[in-house]
């Protein structure tokens, strides 16, 4: 999976594969998750959001089913 550096005080990077619908946080704590299901919008829109934290937040996190990598 290509994961994308984004300039967030929370998130290092995000990685989507698109067969899978799967979208992959690193934070900068350690710390990945893979979110299941998610469409290609919602990663579209993290990657183009002024505040990555803050998308990930309203949109994925509690919405998509995940596990810690």
């Amino acid at each position: 999976m290509e994961m994308h550096n984004v300039d967030s005080s929370n998130v290092a990077a995000v990685g989507y594969e698109e067969d899978s619908q799967t979208l992959q946080v690193e934070f900068n704590n350690g710390g990945t998750y893979q979110y299941f299901d998610v469409p290609q919008a919602i990663f579209d829109g993290l990657l183009g959001a002024s505040s990555v934290g803050q998308y990930l937040n309203q949109h994925v996190k509690g919405t998509y089913r995940y596990s810690r990598v």
